[in-house]
């Protein structure tokens, strides 16, 4: 993911962080899919077609895309500038100091990984999970509350540690996302230019990178237990349902929860959807931000 420094450049690439918003806002054109990864991880009972069922009973069209606005637009926009800004900083670093692409790449992702965490996701995902879980509060006959009011009320209650439930494990999950769909996707654009006969140096084509980052996007699925522990504690529809649910959820006592409730697939619900966004927002983040990268600094 990073552009190498042209001569005489000093100092970091403030530039990357408008790339990584404008870009990350793109990948927001995926929030079907996370609406229904979500579905699939806070309802492991259900089948895709079920899952599909019951988004579309939200409304139709538009209950695909619960969690949007505001909070899937001010997540992107927020995360992918971190993301961006810091995974280029330390893939050049790297780059630069002789280490392998791949590695520069997972080393670079699973940091921006963190980074975005900590900085802005925590309290973005778990509203925008909360807005896609909160539904199923209309089964008992009461009107849910709208997203802001949520918001308030986790705050009022919990304060900043409420709005930022699951951070730890939106961290985790970030860092093994990003290290794993970039390095895989530079490990793939390696494998590509010696099957093509091309030097280190050499580029690649548009259609040979969009390859590469579909592969590391889909590669990157591995952690996909990771996220059914995120959702699960994040949710806003578990709260009371189940006696056996830990009252104060760490990652290790609902990793437990969910194997003895679900077992191995239990932890696996979701990771076709997720496949296909991963490999999507892995095109967005990695080659369409490469060239818009250096278009950016061609100015």
């Amino acid at each position: 993911m990073g552009v190498a420094a042209e001569p005489g450049q000093k100092g970091v690439n403030w530039s990357n962080i408008a790339v990584g918003g404008i870009m990350n806002m793109v990948t927001t054109l995926g929030q079907p899919l996370e609406v229904l990864k979500t579905q699939m991880a806070a309802n492991r009972s259900q089948t895709m077609w079920q899952a599909c069922r019951t988004v579309w009973s939200r409304g139709g069209v538009t209950g695909f895309y619960q969690g949007l606005i505001p909070w899937a637009w001010i997540e992107a926009s927020t995360k992918g500038a971190v993301l961006v800004f810091t995974a280029s900083e330390v893939e050049s670093a790297t780059l630069a100091a002789g280490i392998n692409p791949a590695v520069a790449g997972l080393l670079g992702g699973m940091t921006g990984g963190v980074a975005q965490a900590y900085a802005t996701m925590g309290f973005t995902t778990c509203m925008k999970t909360a807005e896609i879980t909160r539904a199923k509060t209309a089964a008992t006959g009461v009107k849910p509350p709208s997203t802001w009011a949520v918001f308030a009320d986790i705050y009022r209650r919990e304060g900043l540690a409420g709005v930022n439930k699951g951070v730890n494990a939106v961290a985790v999950r970030q860092c093994t996302n990003w290290g794993s769909r970039m390095g895989f996707a530079r490990l793939a654009e390696d494998s590509i230019r010696k099957i093509r006969g091309k030097g280190e140096t050499d580029k690649l084509g548009a259609f040979d990178k969009i390859i590469a980052s579909s592969i590391g996007g889909a590669l990157a699925t591995w952690n996909q237990p990771i996220e059914v522990i995120r959702v699960e504690m994040q949710s806003m529809a578990k709260s009371t349902a189940n006696a056996n649910r830990p009252a104060k959820l760490t990652i290790l006592n609902t990793l437990g929860f969910i194997y003895k409730e679900n077992g191995i697939k239990g932890l696996y619900r979701g990771v076709t959807p997720r496949i296909g966004l991963g490999i999507w927002q892995t095109i967005c983040m990695v080659s369409f931000a490469d060239y818009v990268k250096a278009w950016v600094k061609g100015q």
